[in-house]
């Protein structure tokens, strides 16, 4: 079983600046690709930023410039830094990572139970 747990959430004011973390526990033999999403009320689910095992990141357009997307495969934990935060960003953040579990395995796609971001003055 692989758990992914998200911190760092909660109301920020229009212009501020808020850091996501989502650790990963569990069986793990390696984990690639590591994603943030986010989900706004009644909106679909969007991906924010993904990054590689390698530290190759990738953006929505929306967010190019004001978040950092970041990893430490030490500590199988992701990050997302975000800046110049706006009531747009406003929504539900999920992480989620590709896991193989053991040497031998597939990988498989697991997420986390989301955190809230409110930019709100």
């Amino acid at each position: 079983q692989v758990q992914l747990v998200e911190s760092g959430g909660g109301l920020v004011q229009p212009g501020g600046s808020l850091t996501l973390s989502c650790a990963a526990s569990g069986t793990i033999f390696s984990i690639y690709t590591m994603a943030w999403y986010r989900q706004a009320p009644g909106q679909r689910r969007q991906m924010v930023a993904t990054i590689t095992r390698g530290g190759s990141p990738n953006y929505a357009d929306s967010v190019k410039g004001r978040f950092t997307i970041s990893r430490d495969n030490n500590k199988n934990t992701v990050y997302l830094q975000m800046n110049s935060l706006n009531s747009e960003d406003t929504a539900v953040y999920y992480c989620s990572a590709n896991v193989q579990r053991t040497p031998v395995w597939s990988t498989e796609d697991y997420w986390g139970q989301g955190t809230q971001v409110t930019v709100s003055s």
